[in-house]
Protein backbone atom coordinates (compact mmCIF):
# COMPACT_ATOMS: atom_id res chain seq x y z
CA UNK A 1 0.00 0.00 0.00
CA UNK A 2 1.30 3.59 -1.07
CA UNK A 3 2.35 6.00 1.59
CA UNK A 4 -0.77 8.81 -0.01
CA UNK A 5 -3.29 5.71 -0.16
CA UNK A 6 -2.60 5.13 3.71
CA UNK A 7 -2.66 8.67 4.45
CA UNK A 8 -5.87 8.90 2.65
CA UNK A 9 -7.59 6.54 4.72
CA UNK A 10 -6.51 7.66 8.09
CA UNK A 11 -7.93 11.15 6.82
CA UNK A 12 -11.35 9.41 5.90
CA UNK A 13 -10.87 7.40 8.93
CA UNK A 14 -10.82 10.64 11.05
CA UNK A 15 -13.37 12.15 9.25
CA UNK A 16 -15.74 8.91 9.50
CA UNK A 17 -15.13 9.46 13.35
CA UNK A 18 -15.52 12.90 13.79
CA UNK A 19 -18.49 13.12 11.73
CA UNK A 20 -20.21 10.14 14.05
CA UNK A 21 -18.91 12.12 17.24
CA UNK A 22 -20.98 15.74 15.72
CA UNK A 23 -24.08 13.51 15.06
CA UNK A 24 -23.98 12.59 18.65
CA UNK A 25 -23.43 15.93 19.86
CA UNK A 26 -26.25 17.19 17.34
CA UNK A 27 -28.94 14.37 18.78
CA UNK A 28 -28.27 15.70 22.13
CA UNK A 29 -29.11 19.40 20.96
CA UNK A 30 -32.73 17.90 19.48
CA UNK A 31 -32.75 15.67 23.51
CA UNK A 32 -32.96 18.95 25.04
CA UNK A 33 -35.23 20.89 22.44
CA UNK A 34 -37.68 17.73 22.48
CA UNK A 35 -37.35 17.58 26.37
CA UNK A 36 -37.95 21.15 26.75
CA UNK A 37 -41.25 21.06 24.38
CA UNK A 38 -42.56 18.13 26.32
CA UNK A 39 -41.96 20.05 29.94
CA UNK A 40 -43.73 23.14 28.38
CA UNK A 41 -46.87 21.49 27.08
CA UNK A 42 -47.03 19.68 30.36
CA UNK A 43 -47.04 23.13 31.91
CA UNK A 44 -49.10 24.56 29.43
CA UNK A 45 -51.80 21.78 30.97
CA UNK A 46 -52.51 23.20 33.76
CA UNK A 47 -55.39 24.50 34.28
CA UNK A 48 -57.51 26.78 36.40
CA UNK A 49 -61.45 26.26 36.39
CA UNK A 50 -62.99 29.75 37.47
CA UNK A 51 -67.02 29.26 37.92
CA UNK A 52 -68.66 32.50 37.67
CA UNK A 53 -71.58 33.66 39.58
CA UNK A 54 -74.91 32.61 38.92
CA UNK A 55 -76.68 35.46 36.27
CA UNK A 56 -73.50 36.59 35.61
CA UNK A 57 -74.02 39.32 32.58
CA UNK A 58 -72.18 39.52 29.19
CA UNK A 59 -70.45 42.70 30.03
CA UNK A 60 -68.57 40.83 33.49
CA UNK A 61 -67.78 38.38 30.69
CA UNK A 62 -66.21 40.63 28.14
CA UNK A 63 -64.67 42.27 30.96
CA UNK A 64 -62.94 39.34 32.12
CA UNK A 65 -62.09 37.95 28.59
CA UNK A 66 -60.12 41.65 27.74
CA UNK A 67 -58.30 41.17 31.01
CA UNK A 68 -57.32 37.51 30.21
CA UNK A 69 -56.11 38.75 26.57
CA UNK A 70 -54.30 41.19 27.69
CA UNK A 71 -52.62 39.24 30.57
CA UNK A 72 -48.91 37.83 30.50
CA UNK A 73 -50.34 35.02 32.76
CA UNK A 74 -52.65 33.33 30.75
CA UNK A 75 -51.82 31.39 27.64
CA UNK A 76 -54.93 30.06 26.90
CA UNK A 77 -58.92 30.32 27.92
CA UNK A 78 -62.03 28.62 27.15
CA UNK A 79 -65.65 29.95 27.66
CA UNK A 80 -67.99 27.18 28.88
CA UNK A 81 -71.71 27.74 29.51
CA UNK A 82 -73.87 26.09 31.96
CA UNK A 83 -75.69 24.57 29.44
CA UNK A 84 -71.94 23.35 27.72
CA UNK A 85 -70.70 22.34 31.63
CA UNK A 86 -74.28 20.01 31.65
CA UNK A 87 -73.59 18.23 28.16
CA UNK A 88 -70.04 17.38 29.16
CA UNK A 89 -71.18 16.23 32.64
CA UNK A 90 -73.50 13.97 30.66
CA UNK A 91 -71.28 12.89 28.77
CA UNK A 92 -68.69 12.31 31.27
CA UNK A 93 -70.90 10.33 33.64
CA UNK A 94 -73.64 9.27 31.79
CA UNK A 95 -76.19 10.73 34.29
CA UNK A 96 -78.27 14.41 34.26
CA UNK A 97 -78.91 15.87 37.65
CA UNK A 98 -81.05 18.53 35.87
CA UNK A 99 -83.44 15.47 35.41
CA UNK A 100 -83.65 14.90 39.01
CA UNK A 101 -83.28 18.34 40.41
CA UNK A 102 -85.36 20.04 37.97
CA UNK A 103 -82.82 22.21 37.38
CA UNK A 104 -79.21 22.78 35.36
CA UNK A 105 -77.08 22.66 38.67
CA UNK A 106 -73.70 23.80 37.12
CA UNK A 107 -72.71 27.25 36.36
CA UNK A 108 -70.73 29.09 33.40
CA UNK A 109 -66.80 28.88 33.87
CA UNK A 110 -63.56 29.66 32.71
CA UNK A 111 -60.98 27.13 32.23
CA UNK A 112 -57.64 29.23 31.75
CA UNK A 113 -54.28 27.63 30.93
CA UNK A 114 -51.49 29.48 32.65
CA UNK A 115 -48.30 30.61 30.94
CA UNK A 116 -45.29 28.32 31.68
CA UNK A 117 -43.86 31.20 33.76
CA UNK A 118 -46.90 31.08 35.60
CA UNK A 119 -47.14 26.99 36.22
CA UNK A 120 -45.25 26.85 39.66
CA UNK A 121 -47.77 26.90 43.34
CA UNK A 122 -46.63 30.41 44.11
CA UNK A 123 -48.39 32.09 40.80
CA UNK A 124 -50.99 29.78 40.85
CA UNK A 125 -52.09 30.60 44.52
CA UNK A 126 -51.53 34.24 43.25
CA UNK A 127 -53.95 34.04 40.20
CA UNK A 128 -56.54 31.69 42.87
CA UNK A 129 -56.27 35.36 44.57
CA UNK A 130 -56.92 37.80 42.07
CA UNK A 131 -59.90 36.14 40.66
CA UNK A 132 -61.70 35.17 43.50
CA UNK A 133 -61.57 38.71 44.13
CA UNK A 134 -63.53 39.50 40.99
CA UNK A 135 -66.87 39.70 42.11
CA UNK A 136 -68.58 37.78 39.42
CA UNK A 137 -66.20 35.26 40.38
CA UNK A 138 -67.71 32.41 42.74
CA UNK A 139 -64.55 29.72 42.99
CA UNK A 140 -61.03 28.81 41.39
CA UNK A 141 -60.75 25.26 41.32
CA UNK A 142 -57.43 23.47 40.34
CA UNK A 143 -55.37 20.36 41.41
CA UNK A 144 -53.13 22.09 43.81
CA UNK A 145 -51.06 18.77 44.92
CA UNK A 146 -50.87 17.96 40.72
CA UNK A 147 -48.97 21.50 40.72
CA UNK A 148 -46.70 20.93 43.13
CA UNK A 149 -45.72 17.69 41.68
CA UNK A 150 -45.49 18.37 38.09
CA UNK A 151 -42.89 21.34 39.04
CA UNK A 152 -40.96 18.72 41.41
CA UNK A 153 -40.56 16.47 38.80
CA UNK A 154 -39.71 19.33 36.07
CA UNK A 155 -36.93 20.58 38.34
CA UNK A 156 -35.59 16.89 38.43
CA UNK A 157 -36.17 16.15 34.84
CA UNK A 158 -34.24 19.48 34.08
CA UNK A 159 -30.94 18.33 35.89
CA UNK A 160 -30.93 14.86 34.82
CA UNK A 161 -31.32 16.10 31.44
CA UNK A 162 -28.43 18.79 32.32
CA UNK A 163 -25.72 16.11 33.44
CA UNK A 164 -26.59 13.83 30.69
CA UNK A 165 -25.89 16.92 28.36
CA UNK A 166 -22.56 17.20 29.61
CA UNK A 167 -21.67 13.43 30.24
CA UNK A 168 -22.18 13.26 26.45
CA UNK A 169 -20.47 16.49 25.27
CA UNK A 170 -17.50 15.22 27.36
CA UNK A 171 -17.79 12.09 25.55
CA UNK A 172 -17.94 13.51 22.38
CA UNK A 173 -14.77 15.90 23.50
CA UNK A 174 -12.74 12.73 24.61
CA UNK A 175 -13.66 10.86 21.32
CA UNK A 176 -12.45 13.58 19.30
CA UNK A 177 -9.39 14.70 20.89
CA UNK A 178 -8.15 11.32 20.78
CA UNK A 179 -8.92 10.71 17.21
CA UNK A 180 -7.14 13.73 16.18
CA UNK A 181 -4.22 12.97 18.38
CA UNK A 182 -4.07 9.41 17.20
CA UNK A 183 -3.64 10.69 13.69
CA UNK A 184 -0.65 13.38 14.49
CA UNK A 185 0.55 10.43 15.96
CA UNK A 186 2.16 9.11 12.90
CA UNK A 187 3.69 12.75 12.43
CA UNK A 188 5.61 13.05 15.66
CA UNK A 189 8.98 12.68 14.49
CA UNK A 190 8.52 14.79 11.51
CA UNK A 191 7.66 17.32 13.87
CA UNK A 192 10.83 16.49 16.42
CA UNK A 193 12.82 17.13 13.13
CA UNK A 194 10.84 20.64 12.87
CA UNK A 195 11.95 21.56 16.00
CA UNK A 196 15.38 20.61 16.13
CA UNK A 197 15.54 22.82 12.84
CA UNK A 198 14.77 25.70 14.61
CA UNK A 199 10.91 26.30 14.05
CA UNK A 200 8.40 27.72 15.80
CA UNK A 201 5.71 26.45 17.64
CA UNK A 202 3.04 28.03 15.44
CA UNK A 203 4.78 27.21 11.94
CA UNK A 204 4.84 23.57 13.26
CA UNK A 205 0.89 23.60 14.58
CA UNK A 206 -0.34 25.75 11.85
CA UNK A 207 -0.73 23.09 9.22
CA UNK A 208 -2.09 20.46 11.42
CA UNK A 209 -4.45 22.96 13.31
CA UNK A 210 -6.10 24.46 9.72
CA UNK A 211 -6.27 20.98 8.32
CA UNK A 212 -8.59 19.78 11.07
CA UNK A 213 -10.08 22.71 11.59
CA UNK A 214 -10.95 22.39 8.05
CA UNK A 215 -11.72 18.54 8.07
CA UNK A 216 -14.01 19.87 11.65
CA UNK A 217 -16.08 22.02 9.34
CA UNK A 218 -16.36 19.52 6.65
CA UNK A 219 -17.74 17.04 9.03
CA UNK A 220 -19.47 19.60 11.03
CA UNK A 221 -22.10 20.16 7.59
CA UNK A 222 -21.96 16.41 7.17
CA UNK A 223 -23.57 15.72 10.79
CA UNK A 224 -25.49 18.82 10.38
CA UNK A 225 -27.30 17.20 7.32
CA UNK A 226 -27.87 13.89 8.74
CA UNK A 227 -29.54 14.79 11.99
CA UNK A 228 -31.80 17.27 9.52
CA UNK A 229 -32.66 14.21 7.89
CA UNK A 230 -32.99 12.07 10.82
CA UNK A 231 -35.56 14.99 12.47
CA UNK A 232 -37.23 15.51 8.72
CA UNK A 233 -38.05 11.58 8.97
CA UNK A 234 -39.29 11.58 12.21
CA UNK A 235 -41.52 14.83 11.97
CA UNK A 236 -42.55 14.98 8.84
CA UNK A 237 -43.01 11.16 7.27
CA UNK A 238 -43.54 9.40 10.97
CA UNK A 239 -45.73 12.47 12.61
CA UNK A 240 -43.69 12.62 15.66
CA UNK A 241 -43.45 16.24 16.61
CA UNK A 242 -39.88 16.05 18.75
CA UNK A 243 -40.50 19.84 19.18
CA UNK A 244 -41.25 22.95 16.74
CA UNK A 245 -39.01 23.33 13.52
CA UNK A 246 -38.74 26.84 14.11
CA UNK A 247 -35.72 28.81 12.75
CA UNK A 248 -34.45 29.27 16.60
CA UNK A 249 -34.67 25.67 16.62
CA UNK A 250 -33.11 24.77 13.78
CA UNK A 251 -30.41 27.27 14.06
CA UNK A 252 -29.90 26.03 17.75
CA UNK A 253 -29.02 22.94 16.80
CA UNK A 254 -26.57 23.78 13.61
CA UNK A 255 -24.91 26.20 14.96
CA UNK A 256 -24.20 24.23 18.31
CA UNK A 257 -22.68 21.31 15.67
CA UNK A 258 -20.92 23.68 13.70
CA UNK A 259 -19.38 25.67 16.63
CA UNK A 260 -18.59 22.24 18.29
CA UNK A 261 -16.91 20.83 15.08
CA UNK A 262 -14.81 23.87 14.63
CA UNK A 263 -13.75 24.26 18.64
CA UNK A 264 -13.06 20.99 19.57
CA UNK A 265 -11.09 20.14 16.15
CA UNK A 266 -9.13 23.35 16.62
CA UNK A 267 -8.51 22.58 20.16
CA UNK A 268 -7.60 18.75 19.95
CA UNK A 269 -4.95 19.49 17.32
CA UNK A 270 -3.53 22.42 18.99
CA UNK A 271 -2.97 20.01 22.32
CA UNK A 272 -1.84 16.94 20.18
CA UNK A 273 0.87 19.08 18.41
CA UNK A 274 1.83 20.78 21.48
CA UNK A 275 2.45 17.58 23.49
CA UNK A 276 4.68 15.88 20.84
CA UNK A 277 6.52 19.36 20.09
CA UNK A 278 7.90 19.49 23.72
CA UNK A 279 8.74 15.91 23.59
CA UNK A 280 11.91 14.58 23.54
CA UNK A 281 13.19 12.33 20.20
CA UNK A 282 13.84 9.01 23.25
CA UNK A 283 10.29 9.50 24.49
CA UNK A 284 8.68 9.39 21.06
CA UNK A 285 10.32 6.12 20.78
CA UNK A 286 8.58 4.78 23.98
CA UNK A 287 5.12 5.59 23.19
Amino acid sequence: MSKGHHLWNMYITAAVSVALVLCLVGFECVLLLSAGTLLKRMKENVTLTVLLNEGVDSMACERFESMLSAADYCSSYRYVSADDALREHVETLGEDPSVFLGYNPLSASYEIHPSVGYAHPDSIAALDKLFTSLPYVDKVLYQENLVKVLNSNVSQAAIVLFVVAIVLLLIACVLIVNTIRLQIYSKRFLINTMTLVGATPWTIKSPFVWRYVLLGTLCSMVAIAAVAGVVYYVQIVLGIVLFPLSWHSLLFVAGTIFVAGILITLFSSLLATGRYIRMNINTMYEI
